[in-house]
């Protein structure tokens, strides 16, 4: 597949680039022996990638972050299978973003259609689309699919020229809070620093990678994604990789990875050594934010879950996955549950915004 006539498609995303997919693949990340059997969906036209979409036939639910466990039980409940299902998703990835990648509507409802057409010949389950973007939303309702709601939190960046404005946009309790956090890190000797490209070194990735591993180990789980993942992707998209390396002294102490987007940063991967207080959040969250108002950046995506964010300065956004079920009586049930789940998700929002640490 060319890489430029996928990228064309793309709209600029690096979360669903050729090259982050790619390496997701060949590193063996996404892959039938985990669970993760790539297809790729490809729309022609005239010998020309006209449209594609990214599909992993599924074997399991895990590294998802739209979590239909109930679903899979109900399923085996009732003597049928839910798992091989299909699945558009960024692995392992709960950022929103294009999944019918086409320049026209008419094309992204064509995927939309033939994608569930590949779900029936195959008799899989169902067909999931995660995190989609309002212009496939819009193509995915007119294809009949179900929607499911969820929240998210990210940091939109009000012209802010230092991270001072920003943190004068916040309610006195919560600014004052804050620098609390940011003194302690301070007081404890951390200093950080941001490494984008040609200046993250092996040695650095290296250090990132055991930060990484080390934060899946403590909760007794194996790491999604393996260093020749990070390896690939830094040589191949590393101008759009920011790592943010906390230091005491010489001595790295902890580390996050973003990726870069066109007008957002992705916060992406993040591990420490050791606990410091405040140390988490000043890494992952709030250098962050000071590097969108240093490069205006307009919005810093901080990921799924985690009310602890909202007095961080990030905002509940709302997220959407989409749907389809191959059997008519599930699809029903699921519906119906959808309903009701979505108006619980609303008023969960309207009480997250009742809490909003601005002013």
């Amino acid at each position: 597949m060319d890489p430029e006539e996928w990228n064309a498609l793309a709209n600029g995303h690096p979360l669903v680039s050729h090259a982050f997919l790619h390496a997701l693949e060949a590193s063996g990340c996404a892959s039938l022996e985990t669970g993760w059997d790539p297809h790729y969906l490809l729309l022609k036209r005239n010998d020309q990638l006209a449209g594609a979409m990214p599909l992993f036939v599924k074997y399991h639910s895990r590294g998802e972050y739209v979590f239909d466990h109930a679903w899979a039980r109900a399923f085996m409940q009732h003597n049928l299978p839910y798992y091989p299902k299909l699945l558009s998703a960024i692995p392992f990835s709960p950022v929103p973003g294009p999944r019918l990648l086409a320049k026209s509507s008419d094309d992204r409802i064509r995927l939309a259609q033939a994608a569930v057409s590949l779900a029936e010949q195959n008799a899989l389950s169902s067909l999931h689309i995660l995190f989609p973007d309002e212009t496939d939303q819009a193509a995915l309702r007119k294809a009949g699919f179900m929607f499911r709601e969820t929240v998210q939190f990210h940091w939109h960046n009000n012209n802010y020229g230092t991270i001072e404005d920003f943190l004068a946009d916040m309610t006195q309790q919560k600014r004052k809070k804050l620098k609390q956090d940011r003194k302690k890190v301070a007081a404890a000797g951390v200093t950080f620093e941001w490494l984008r490209g040609e200046a993250i070194t092996p040695d650095n990735l290296a250090f990132f990678y055991r930060c990484y591993e080390r934060t899946y180990h403590e909760h007794g789980n194996a790491p999604y994604l393996n260093a020749d993942f990070f390896e690939r992707i830094l040589r191949t998209m590393g101008d759009q990789l920011l790592l943010v390396l906390a230091r005491r002294g010489e001595t790295p102490v902890a580390c996050a990875l973003n990726i870069i987007g066109e007008e957002r940063l992705y916060g992406r991967y993040w591990g420490t050594t050791e606990f410091i207080s405040g140390l988490h959040f000043e890494t992952c969250y709030l250098q962050a934010i000071e590097y969108c108002i240093a490069h205006q950046i307009n919005i810093f995506e901080g990921g799924a879950q985690g009310e602890h964010k909202l007095s961080r300065g990030m905002l509940p956004v709302k997220t959407w996955s989409a749907h389809w079920v191959r059997d008519a009586r599930f699809a029903q049930a699921i519906a119906n549950f959808l309903d009701e789940e979505t108006r619980a998700v609303d008023q969960y929002a309207d009480t997250l915004v009742e809490h909003s640490p601005f002013r």
